[in-house]
Protein backbone atom coordinates (compact mmCIF):
# COMPACT_ATOMS: atom_id res chain seq x y z
CA UNK A 1 0.00 0.00 0.00
CA UNK A 2 1.55 3.17 -1.00
CA UNK A 3 2.18 6.03 1.85
CA UNK A 4 -0.46 8.46 0.91
CA UNK A 5 -3.47 5.90 1.46
CA UNK A 6 -1.42 4.62 4.25
CA UNK A 7 -1.77 8.21 5.24
CA UNK A 8 -5.63 8.56 4.96
CA UNK A 9 -6.41 5.88 6.51
CA UNK A 10 -5.05 6.29 9.80
CA UNK A 11 -5.34 10.17 9.82
CA UNK A 12 -7.62 11.15 12.78
CA UNK A 13 -7.74 14.53 11.63
CA UNK A 14 -10.22 13.65 9.08
CA UNK A 15 -14.12 12.69 9.12
CA UNK A 16 -14.80 9.18 7.38
CA UNK A 17 -16.58 10.74 5.21
CA UNK A 18 -13.56 13.09 3.87
CA UNK A 19 -11.38 9.52 4.27
CA UNK A 20 -13.84 7.85 1.78
CA UNK A 21 -13.65 10.84 -0.58
CA UNK A 22 -9.74 11.06 -0.21
CA UNK A 23 -9.54 7.22 -1.05
CA UNK A 24 -11.59 7.13 -4.04
CA UNK A 25 -9.77 10.09 -5.18
CA UNK A 26 -6.48 8.20 -5.32
CA UNK A 27 -8.04 5.76 -7.83
CA UNK A 28 -8.04 8.88 -10.39
CA UNK A 29 -4.89 8.34 -12.24
CA UNK A 30 -1.99 11.07 -13.30
CA UNK A 31 -3.33 13.17 -16.70
CA UNK A 32 -6.95 12.22 -15.71
CA UNK A 33 -9.95 14.53 -14.12
CA UNK A 34 -13.12 13.39 -12.68
CA UNK A 35 -15.82 15.49 -12.05
CA UNK A 36 -17.43 15.95 -8.56
CA UNK A 37 -20.79 14.45 -9.25
CA UNK A 38 -19.07 11.33 -10.92
CA UNK A 39 -16.76 11.61 -7.27
CA UNK A 40 -19.83 11.46 -5.30
CA UNK A 41 -21.61 8.65 -7.22
CA UNK A 42 -18.39 6.51 -6.56
CA UNK A 43 -19.11 6.55 -3.00
CA UNK A 44 -22.66 6.31 -2.86
CA UNK A 45 -23.11 9.99 -1.69
CA UNK A 46 -25.98 12.14 -3.98
CA UNK A 47 -24.52 15.21 -3.28
CA UNK A 48 -21.39 17.00 -5.59
CA UNK A 49 -21.49 19.73 -3.05
CA UNK A 50 -20.85 17.38 0.06
CA UNK A 51 -17.99 16.44 -1.76
CA UNK A 52 -16.49 20.11 -2.75
CA UNK A 53 -16.84 20.80 0.62
CA UNK A 54 -14.93 17.60 1.93
CA UNK A 55 -12.00 18.49 -1.21
CA UNK A 56 -11.93 22.01 0.04
CA UNK A 57 -10.50 20.70 3.20
CA UNK A 58 -7.93 18.50 1.96
CA UNK A 59 -4.83 18.52 4.33
CA UNK A 60 -3.27 16.16 1.80
CA UNK A 61 -3.02 18.26 -1.37
CA UNK A 62 -1.65 17.68 -3.75
CA UNK A 63 -1.02 14.13 -2.78
CA UNK A 64 -4.19 13.48 -2.51
CA UNK A 65 -5.13 14.91 -6.05
CA UNK A 66 -8.26 17.40 -5.60
CA UNK A 67 -6.53 19.07 -8.57
CA UNK A 68 -8.01 16.55 -10.44
CA UNK A 69 -11.76 17.16 -9.72
CA UNK A 70 -13.76 19.70 -12.11
CA UNK A 71 -16.44 20.64 -12.38
CA UNK A 72 -19.93 19.15 -14.26
CA UNK A 73 -19.86 21.67 -17.37
CA UNK A 74 -15.70 21.23 -17.60
CA UNK A 75 -14.62 24.29 -15.88
CA UNK A 76 -11.70 23.77 -13.56
CA UNK A 77 -14.20 24.46 -10.41
CA UNK A 78 -12.01 25.95 -7.19
CA UNK A 79 -8.96 24.89 -5.44
CA UNK A 80 -8.42 24.69 -1.32
CA UNK A 81 -12.08 26.52 -1.65
CA UNK A 82 -11.37 29.66 -3.57
CA UNK A 83 -12.70 29.98 -7.17
CA UNK A 84 -10.06 32.68 -8.10
CA UNK A 85 -6.88 33.89 -7.51
CA UNK A 86 -3.86 32.25 -6.49
CA UNK A 87 -5.08 29.15 -5.43
CA UNK A 88 -7.14 28.51 -8.43
CA UNK A 89 -3.56 29.20 -10.52
CA UNK A 90 -2.06 26.22 -8.50
CA UNK A 91 -4.90 24.25 -9.62
CA UNK A 92 -4.22 25.31 -13.24
CA UNK A 93 -0.71 24.74 -12.74
CA UNK A 94 -0.83 21.43 -11.33
CA UNK A 95 -3.46 20.26 -14.61
CA UNK A 96 -0.77 21.68 -16.71
CA UNK A 97 2.16 19.76 -14.93
CA UNK A 98 0.07 16.50 -15.45
CA UNK A 99 -0.39 17.52 -19.26
CA UNK A 100 -4.79 17.71 -18.55
CA UNK A 101 -4.46 21.16 -19.75
CA UNK A 102 -2.32 22.77 -22.84
CA UNK A 103 -2.05 26.36 -21.63
CA UNK A 104 -1.89 28.57 -18.18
Amino acid sequence: MDDIRQKVIDSTMITPFQRKVYLELLNVPSGTTITYGELARRIGCGSAQAVGQALKRNPFAPEVPCHRVVAADGLLGGYNGKREGEQLERKRQLLYNEKIINKI
